[in-house]
């Protein structure tokens, strides 16, 4: 029987207007700030999101693909039915291209490589997911050293798949967790940073109506 209390946490959203990099009639390009959810939740607490935010400037705003609450970056939505289709069956397909940027703890030897990986949500321990060979989803992700720093690792990643945590659960498994991380980190990973220093910098895709590929950056806040 699986424990099905999830790993509770106290939402405190940050203030302040979203950073739009992009609006046309068809899709809103915006960045997501770290600590905010990308749609509500359950309970009153949790009405605050990125969603609810454009609703309040721009009409028709409709969730595509989604940024975990303490991942930053860019996010791209549809505003009507038909882009909203269009650009879901891009991502479904793997026909977009996201780069994000990472700190990680400790000195990443290789200059880069890849993690292949298949994860499932480890039930007991709600919102983390795990590794596992059995049951898990297919999970790859291709990694590159930006630099090395004196304790960390800057990091670009390339999530081929979506999954839940895939890139912090992947992070770990080189045995370099991301810092600021509250649910995979070691203690001193965690203690190095007050925020998870993963960010969605750069996200293309083709409009969903002009058929123009386009691509947003927007560096990282650390």
């Amino acid at each position: 029987m699986h424990d099905t209390q999830p790993i509770p946490f106290d939402y405190t959203p940050p203030e302040g207007p979203l950073q739009v990099l992009h609006v046309d009639a068809d899709v809103i390009v915006v960045v997501k700030p770290c600590g905010l959810l990308s749609v509500t939740g359950r309970g009153e607490d949790r009405q605050d999101s990125l969603v609810t935010r454009l609703a309040a400037q721009i009409s028709g705003a409709r969730i595509v693909h989604r940024l975990d609450l303490d991942t930053s970056g860019v996010m791209v939505l549809a505003r009507n039915a038909e882009a909203h289709r269009r650009l879901s069956m891009q991502f479904e397909r793997r026909e977009t291209g996201k780069a994000y940027v990472a700190r990680v703890w400790g000195h990443v030897q290789e200059e880069s490589g890849e993690v292949n990986l298949p994860l499932i949500v480890d039930w007991p321990n709600r919102p983390k997911q795990k590794i596992c060979f059995e049951e898990g989803r297919p999970a790859r992700t291709l990694w590159r050293v930006l630099r090395h720093e004196e304790d960390t690792t800057l990091m670009q990643l390339e999530p081929i798949t979506g999954r839940s945590h895939q890139l912090r659960v992947h992070m770990l498994s080189l045995g370099h967790p991301i810092v600021g991380d509250s649910l995979y980190a070691h203690a001193a990973a965690r203690a190095f940073s007050p925020r998870l220093e993963l960010h969605a910098r750069d996200l293309a895709f083709t409009h969903p109506l002009t058929g123009e590929r386009l691509q947003f950056t927007a560096e990282a806040p650390f």
